[in-house]
């Protein structure tokens, strides 16, 4: 039994904000109920290629992306635009713990599946509405992708070469982060919206935005900017307050040198063959470092060439001075601790026999997360949900199919 197996979610969610939090809820055990249109279901079953393989090596219609964020749940697909629809999700919701939206603020209120019209018939009820900005402001009835708001966040400003090198300006993350780190924070929240729950037996309204994430994620950027006035600028691999702490050519390649203290710099110095860098008056601390980083960095940069990037890991591993390669996915797929830590995982399929899966970073000694069940095809629980949770017959839920609203 997973830790949340006592919990039913209504995910109302698409694309990744939404389904990530709601996949984290279903790994840990709840029973996620995804709602989807019929016919089309999730934006991101059409977001490839790629798509799953078949038996035979053909595309399926399960786009790589959708599979990302949507295992462990449940899929029902329900029109909610007619009336019959709204009664039915609102009669699911009714039986929920959770329920998780990204509509655009007040987009769900003509069907009444908003907090207020859901909380009438269940005062316990957890409503997490994301949106890219939230209830509330000047832009809350704007349009938020992960994109535009790694942009507008600040996000992209730090990202990228320094201003006059070769290829500046500025670069978005490699992956949706904004969405990922709001699918987190939206689920730490509805936890703790249930703590509060367990202590009143009222539930609450959540409202989550990308930007107020995007923003909170900033950190000692952020931070950085507070305390000084002054905003930070591009560095491309490098750290505005550590020093050495970036990327550094090798003789085959690169690797990256994070050195964390003054003890793990004199380590460093020493493997480096420059044993005299860790007393110069330019170089003893890291404020001096970052003070005299146009000094040092090109130093360390004529160093490094004269070793293979193995080597580096190798000698510097064993000095403790903390570094490693910059991998493609290949080379992290077959990485030992990687493979050791069981990082890929793999669920039977009903078209392709299995799906393969990034595992869930959550390790729990009692309650471990469970693979239950394949990301869903589209309405593949529809009957079985309708008549579990609602105890709909199947001629009843027929006639729901002949019209259309299933």
């Amino acid at each position: 039994m997973g830790a949340l197996s006592h919990l039913r979610v209504l995910d109302l969610s698409r694309v990744l904000a939404g389904p990530w939090s709601g996949q984290i809820l279903a790994d840990l055990g709840a029973d996620v109920i995804k709602v989807e249109r019929p016919g089309s279901g999730d934006d991101t079953r059409a977001w490839g290629p790629p798509f799953l393989k078949g038996a035979n090596g053909e595309n399926t219609s399960e786009a790589a992306y959708y599979l990302s964020a949507n295992r462990n749940k449940r899929s029902v697909t329900i029109d909610f635009t007619r009336p019959e629809g709204q009664r039915l999700v609102r009669e699911l919701a009714a039986k929920c713990d959770i329920v998780i939206e990204n509509f655009k603020v007040g987009g769900l209120a003509a069907y009444g599946l908003d907090y207020q019209s859901l909380k009438a018939d269940n005062p316990r009820l957890i409503y997490c509405s994301i949106t890219g900005f939230g209830q509330t402001g000047p832009y809350a009835r704007r349009a938020g992708y992960d994109f535009m708001i790694q942009g507008l966040g600040g996000l992209m400003s730090l990202t990228g070469r320094p201003e006059g090198e070769e290829g500046a300006g500025p670069v978005k993350v490699g992956v949706a982060l904004t969405d990922i780190l709001t699918g987190l924070y939206s689920t730490v929240a509805m936890l703790a919206a249930l703590a509060h729950r367990d202590q009143t037996g009222v539930g609450q309204h959540v409202d989550m935005a990308l930007l107020d994430v995007q923003v909170a994620c900033l950190a000692n950027q952020a931070m950085n900017y507070l305390t000084t006035g002054t905003a930070p600028r591009r560095l491309g691999n490098a750290h505005p307050n550590i020093v050495p702490y970036q990327d550094f050519p090798t003789a085959d390649g690169d690797f990256i040198l994070t050195v964390g203290n003054d003890s793990q710099f004199r380590k460093f110095a020493e493997v480096a063959g420059q044993p005299q860098w860790a007393t110069d008056p330019r170089f003893a601390t890291n404020k001096l470092r970052v003070a005299n980083r146009a000094e040092l960095i090109p130093l360390i940069r004529q160093a490094t060439v004269f070793k293979t990037t193995a080597e580096w890991v190798s000698q510097l591993e064993a000095a403790g001075v903390p570094c490693g390669p910059i991998n493609d996915l290949a080379q992290v797929f077959r990485d030992p601790q990687v493979l050791a830590r069981g990082l890929a995982v793999s669920i039977p399929h009903a078209l392709a026999g299995s799906v393969p899966q990034v595992a869930s970073p959550i390790r729990l000694s009692a309650t471990p997360v469970e693979y239950r069940l394949a990301p869903p095809m589209l309405g593949e629980h529809t009957e079985v949900v309708l008549e579990e949770v609602l105890g709909l017959g199947a001629e009843e839920v027929r006639q729901l199919r002949s019209a259309g609203v299933l």
